[in-house]
């Protein structure tokens, strides 16, 4: 795969790239990326070859990743936190002949550690790739089974480039603190691929806590910060938070920024929150990192062709990006139906509404259940917010007073919206449920679920 020689043959040895208890530099990672290209060729790896890989972020999965793609090998990238029957889920969908995990008890949900023992299974129903796709993702299953999506060496290239041509992205010899999944696009294009690409040091912190967060950025003195709303909701309440003097950009990617989060963290650090808009099927779509184009999401990012039709986005693709039979619908005549609400600004700015799926008729009048999330989340004691729409409209809410009652926000919502967009059911939860990448989930049943056992 000619994009990983490209990836590191630009910058010298001794510039920093992975960076945690240790610190692994350009020359270093080439070494490593041989020595398991070496180990995966000799296990039968080569051109052709599918391998699911599922491990932590680590440097063990960037190098693992770096030397399957170094051998032609189709990747199917799953989340390390998924369960084991989602993960033979995706593997029947995909079928891959070789299955790379950590070893058992490697790793913690909130411990970072940079290398992990892996092991290696051989699966006798596995079938080699039948199209170019090098790597192969899902989609967030935030409302329903995850489609299969595929990207060919090409789409990620020019997603490398789109991100290396926005102005203000973390530049030759900067550091990112990486918090996004690795797993998902967002983290792994924009904070692994675009940062070993330009020369940027990726700096990961030991735990998913603010303290530690703030810690490692502060030590490693790090410009950017890449993560999702959660992380900067994290940091915007700290307590004592240190003075961040070399941070100038931090940038949310994975789902909308509540504008509360982003303000609070603008007035803890004086940086204001950007923001990446993209999906799994064509990677990045617009982005503004500095901020403050704040409600839009940026403009379209180069070589992007998109437009809004019937009030959502679609982005034009040369093919469909979907290797299963789910969600062909949503490729028609080369262009492909986001499900995002979304206007365009007189000055090409792209404006989120909400999903296409967020607007339900009640009584014949259409609500939009965005609406209603923003309300409950305007109120100071809710943290988050989900509504979904079974026979009625339900609202599911966490909070940060234990005191709060559902009377309380059914109240609130009365003062501010029509009757017939009010929720019929609250139900108040310590937190929300999520998706592995971090996003909320949005299926009715999930909901319910986690408010039985809540």
């Amino acid at each position: 795969m000619r994009l990983v020689s490209d990836l590191m043959a630009t910058h010298p040895d001794d510039l920093p790239y992975l960076i945690a208890d240790h610190v692994v530099t350009h020359g270093e990672l080439r070494e490593a990326v041989a020595q398991e290209a070496a180990l995966f060729a000799s296990a039968g790896v080569r051109e052709g070859s599918t391998v699911a890989l599922q491990v932590p972020p680590s440097f063990t999965q960037i190098e693992v990743l770096l030397a399957l793609w170094r051998l032609g090998a189709q990747v199917m990238l799953v989340d390390h936190r998924l369960k084991p029957a989602e993960v033979e889920q995706l593997r029947a969908l995909c079928r891959p002949q070789l299955v790379v995990r950590a070893g058992a008890g490697g790793w913690s949900r909130l411990n970072f550690r940079s290398r992990h023992e892996l092991v290696t299974e051989k699966r006798a129903d596995g079938r080699p790739a039948s199209t170019a796709h090098r790597l192969i993702q899902f989609s967030s299953g935030s409302t329903g089974r995850p489609k299969v999506v595929g990207r060919t060496e090409e789409s990620i290239t020019a997603e490398i480039r789109r991100f290396n041509q926005l102005a203000g992205m973390p530049a030759l010899g900067e550091r990112v603190l990486l918090l996004s999944s690795t797993a998902h696009s967002f983290g792994l294009i924009a904070g692994l691929l675009h940062s070993l690409y330009a020369g940027v040091g990726v700096v990961f912190s030991p735990r998913v806590a603010a303290g530690d967060i703030l810690r490692a950025a502060a030590e490693h003195e790090v410009s950017a910060i890449f993560g999702v709303p959660f992380h900067y909701e994290l940091l915007a309440t700290a307590e004592d938070p240190p003075l961040l003097a070399s941070l100038r950009c931090a940038v949310s990617g994975g789902e909308l920024m509540p504008p509360a989060v982003a303000e609070r963290f603008h007035e803890v650090y004086g940086v204001r929150v950007g923001e990446s808009y993209g999906t799994t099927e064509t990677g990045v779509i617009a982005m503004d990192v500095s901020g403050r184009l704040r409600p839009t999401v940026g403009p379209a990012t180069p070589g992007i062709s998109l437009r809004i039709q019937h009030g959502e986005v679609e982005v034009r693709l040369p093919a469909s990006p979907y290797l299963t039979e789910d969600g062909q619908d949503r490729y028609v005549d080369g262009w492909l139906r986001t499900r995002d609400r979304a206007e365009l600004t007189v000055d090409g700015t792209v404006r989120l509404l909400g999903r296409g799926d967020s607007l339900v008729v009640i009584g014949g009048l259409k609500v939009d259940l965005t609406e209603i999330e923003d309300v409950l989340t305007r109120h100071g004691s809710v943290a988050e917010a989900v509504l979904v729409h079974g026979e009625v409209i339900e609202a599911y809410v966490s909070t940060v007073d234990e005191k709060l009652a559902a009377e309380d926000l059914v109240r609130w919502c009365a003062e501010h919206l029509a009757d017939y967009k009010l929720p019929k059911l609250v139900r108040v939860l310590p937190r929300l449920p999520r998706t592995p990448n971090g996003k909320l989930i949005r299926d009715r049943g999930a909901l319910r679920a986690a408010a039985l056992v809540a």
